[in-house]
């Protein structure tokens, strides 16, 4: 540990340091100040918007449409964000971004929604200071349906194919979920955040943690299942989330280090062995987000799944994703149905081996799983949250 390192008071909410560094060295102090950064330069377009009004937005949604090339003497502060998202980095691979987030098309969508939800978000919510921020901020254990739906939406549109191409509906959701953030924080900070217990609100170590929950966490979740990537799609999917973490404003130190699911994880070990046990909030958004889930699931046109056979399965899953001592934690319950995962594990090994033995075969599964992704992530009439605080009427 670096003097300069010692000098420094890190936030209360940071538990087991020097276990970490002694794991991940250097690393463990880089993450550790990162709980005080939050994203300066889309925190500095909220101030701008604040001035400007609607006329603000309405220049940023040109901006984000069209290209900053488009706009004639845009403010300042709006130019710079544009600047910097437009200035694609030399690592990112303009043909597969084209192509879009392959390894993750090629999962079937309800296995993937599965995945998502007891998977990522679960974990997700388990770090006490996001489940504080988020039940702080928005109702989201009365409103998880919503939330749920919407989150969806923008992870879809993240990983189509050209999704993030300039003006493309993943590139500019992904950039307003960015600002989301930006607004949330300066709400939080406005409204008493205690910095010295949980670091800046969104810090871009929760932002690291969430972007890990959009590829490491649920990919390996569905291993459990059956579900696996070869070590290449493991690399394509890595690139490709490089590029959204540029785009949410993540810093590159986080993610440019990680290539496969062995460097994901490592990260993942980083930032969570510094975490606290779940608490009350997180125990609240995890039941709604279960109850939600149980809800889509049996409800949904044609489902095989009645609702207690849904919320069963669901238990099952989220225990052999999140382990048992977090699951307990978190009021997980335990079920019988976890003794048939082996069986479900076997069946979709098997059927994905059928399904990727030949470049035809896999082209079909793109296809078919594309199709499917896009069915559910329709524009929702009166449009997501991200949405709604970036529109000119507001």
């Amino acid at each position: 540990m670096s003097a300069a390192a010692q000098d420094i008071e890190f936030p209360h909410r940071l538990v087991n340091l020097e276990a970490t560094r002694a794991r991940h060295g250097d690393k463990a102090d880089f993450m550790a100040r990162m709980l005080a950064v939050g994203d300066p330069l889309a925190d500095a377009v909220i101030v701008e918007l604040d001035e400007l009004g609607k006329e603000g937005r309405r220049v940023l949604n040109a901006g984000l449409a069209n290209g900053l090339d488009s706009l004639e003497n845009p403010p300042p502060t709006i130019a710079a964000l544009l600047r910097q998202l437009e200035t694609v980095p030399a690592w990112v691979d303009h043909e597969a971004l084209l192509r879009g987030d392959e390894a993750s098309l090629s999962i079937p969508p309800l296995w993937s929604n599965m995945a998502f939800s007891v998977g990522a978000l679960v974990h997700t919510y388990s770090s006490p200071s996001i489940a504080r921020l988020l039940v702080q901020s928005g109702r989201l254990t009365t409103l998880a349906p919503r939330r749920l739906l919407e989150t969806g939406i923008w992870r879809i549109h993240s990983v189509l194919p050209g999704g993030l191409v300039r003006g493309a509906p993943g590139y500019v959701h992904t950039v307003q979920v960015r600002l989301l953030h930006a607004r949330v924080r300066a709400t939080a900070l406005q409204n008493g955040w205690e910095r010295e217990r949980w670091g800046v609100p969104i810090n871009q170590v929760d932002v690291a943690r969430t972007w890990l929950d959009f590829n490491e966490v649920p990919m390996r979740a569905l291993e459990t299942i059956g579900i696996t990537l070869t070590q290449a799609k493991q690399e394509a999917l890595y690139r490709h989330w490089w590029y959204v973490g540029h785009l949410l404003g993540l810093d590159e130190g986080f993610f440019l280090p990680v290539r496969n699911h062995a460097e994901a994880h490592e990260l993942l070990d980083l930032v969570d062995s510094t975490i606290m046990p779940p608490d009350e909030n997180a125990r609240a958004l995890v039941s709604a987000l279960m109850d939600a889930t149980t809800e889509m699931m049996s409800s949904a046109k044609d489902t095989p799944f009645t609702r207690p056979l849904a919320r069963d399965l669901l238990n099952a899953l989220a225990r052999k994703f999140q382990g048992d001592e977090r699951a307990d934690a978190l009021g997980i319950a335990s079920t019988p149905t976890t003794s048939l995962l082996p069986l479900i594990a076997a069946s979709n090994a098997e059927l994905r081996r059928w399904q990727f033995h030949t470049p035809q075969s896999e082209a079909r599964v793109l296809e078919e799983n594309g199709a499917g992704y896009r069915a559910l992530a329709p524009p929702l009439p009166d449009g997501t949250e991200y949405q709604k605080h970036a529109r000119t009427e507001a």
